[in-house]
């Protein structure tokens, strides 16, 4: 790998990981563009884990608030403490179910999610998710203190088909989020939130992945560029997610999938499968 390819896999993974456009399907395309196959998952783990940080790190007060609330809600039983709890809870049920469904469908259907035409597919059908959710969805009004059980299993649902490649994370769970009634900041505070365990859960599962062999065909100067590049664009992508949000503009991101989608198909092999 070059030191401009890094640079381009590093841009494009921390650009479209938190946005409602699929990361995955852009490293699969940028792979296709490039000709790159990857022994193994260790080089999108690693991309993964640096987007992660950058969700720590933004989300901090966050993230300490449901911690330092679940933790002493069990041991003090102190009522001004419930709402953090539970939302633990709900991150907590949403991931378990996210992690034991992905694990399944990717055993199950393997390759045929990894395809240009499947790609183009889920790129379209969260497209219309989006322009669905912006013009036709009244946001509701629920908030962490009113959310329940049966919210966070849902948006773990919608989450699980992230595991298709063109389906969004960050989009299904907000999409799910809001069409169950959240207001836009606890959709968006229970996504990214969300994206925590989950990112780094499959992380841990794929460690393995991460061998010398894999640094060897890379480079360390170039993992160090891509790490450096995705954690400062993941940033980035997260302010911008969150201001578009603010204007109601998701139409745009759905404009953005329904031309890749097309893109795709016009330039590169339907057939074409990417081990990624």
């Amino acid at each position: 790998m070059t030191l401009i390819e890094a640079i381009i896999f590093g841009i494009v993974q921390g650009i479209t990981e938190f946005l409602p456009v699929s990361s995955t399907a852009h490293i699969v395309i940028t792979q296709l563009l490039f000709g790159y196959s990857f022994p193994g998952l260790g080089f999108e783990i690693f991309l993964h884990l640096a987007s992660v940080s950058a969700v720590i790190l933004y989300f901090w007060k966050d993230l300490w608030s449901v911690i330092v609330g679940f933790i002493r809600y069990i041991m003090k039983r102190d009522r001004q403490d419930r709402t953090e709890f539970w939302f633990g809870v709900y991150i907590l049920i949403a991931t378990v179910i996210t992690g034991g469904l992905g694990f399944i469908l990717s055993d199950s259907f393997g390759e045929a999610f990894k395809t240009p035409l499947m790609i183009a597919i889920a790129l379209t059908v969260t497209g219309v998710a989006l322009i669905f959710i912006e013009k036709f969805h009244r946001t509701g009004k629920k908030d962490a203190s009113t959310m329940t059980l049966m919210d966070s299993i849902i948006v773990g649902l919608g989450q699980t088909l992230a595991v298709i490649p063109g389906i969004s994370r960050s989009g299904s769970t907000l999409i799910v989020a809001l069409l169950r009634g959240m207001d836009k900041d606890t959709a968006v505070r229970y996504s990214f939130l969300l994206s925590i365990p989950v990112i780094l859960g499959s992380t841990v599962l794929g460690i393995t992945d991460f061998t010398s062999e894999m640094v060897d065909y890379i480079g360390v100067t170039n993992l160090i560029v891509t790490f450096v590049l995705t954690f400062t664009f993941s940033i980035l992508g997260i302010i911008w997610l969150i201001d578009f949000l603010k204007k109601s503009k998701l139409v745009y991101f759905a404009i953005y999938c329904f031309v890749v989608a097309a893109l795709v198909l016009i330039f590169i092999d339907p057939t074409t499968v990417v081990d990624v």
